[in-house]
C-alpha cells in the first residue's frame, strides 16, 4: 500500500485537524480528538497528529491513484481552510 507524509508548519494544528475531520466526516468515516484524527475514504486513509508547531499527516492508498486522491482531497481542503495563513501542503512519498 503506497503511503506519504506531509508536515505543515502551523501554530493552529489542532484547529485545522478538527476542522478537516469534521468537514470530511460529512461524507466519509472520520474520528478525531484535539491531538489526533483519522479519515477513511474507503480507497485510502489519512492519519493526522497535531503538534505545537505542525500538523503531521500520513496518507495511504490502495494504489498510487488512490493515494493521489487522498493527498489531493486532504491537501486542497487544508489549504482552503488555512488560506489566511497561506499554508501549503507538500506530500513526501515513502514508497
Amino acid at each position: 500500500m503506497p503511503n506519504s507524509e506531509a508536515r505543515v508548519a502551523t501554530e493552529r494544528a489542532s484547529r485545522y485537524l478538527v476542522q478537516l475531520c469534521k468537514h470530511l466526516g460529512h461524507k466519509v468515516t472520520a474520528e478525531w480528538t484535539e491531538e489526533r484524527g483519522h479519515v477513511d475514504f474507503g480507497f485510502g486513509t489519512c492519519a493526522m497528529e497535531a503538534g505545537d508547531d505542525a500538523l503531521v499527516m500520513r496518507s495511504a492508498g490502495e494504489d498510487d491513484a488512490a493515494l493521489e486522491r487522498v493527498e489531493h482531497v486532504v491537501g486542497v481542503h487544508l489549504e482552503r481552510f488555512a488560506a489566511r495563513d497561506e499554508l501549503k501542503v507538500t506530500w513526501n512519498r515513502a514508497n
